[in-house]
């Protein structure tokens, strides 16, 4: 789903007097996400899931076309993971 599309089926599905003003909501919301993380906190939804920020190790790992070892520095990245509510409905 595109980023339009996204914004289509928010307008929609809420009370929204316009596209903008979905637009404008959604990316409210998302910075308030990202602001989260950034800082290091979780965000949980109950029933939808939480998005958490890990810590990936440093690791050794081969180019695929030259098959060169390479040095992957450690980073942090976010991961998500699917609450019981959402789990349940994407299996039905």
């Amino acid at each position: 789903m595109t980023k339009k599309e996204f914004i289509d089926l928010y307008f929609e599905k809420g009370e929204f007097a316009t596209k903008i003003d979905a637009e404008k909501k959604a990316a409210a919301f998302l910075a308030v996400i990202e602001e989260g993380l950034v800082s290091g906190e979780d965000i949980t939804f109950l029933g939808f899931g939480k998005f958490e920020v890990a810590d990936r190790a440093a690791r050794t790992c081969r180019n695929p076309q030259t098959g060169e070892e390479m040095e992957v520095e450690a980073k942090k990245v976010v991961k998500f993971k699917a609450g019981k509510g959402l789990s349940e409905k994407v299996n039905q």
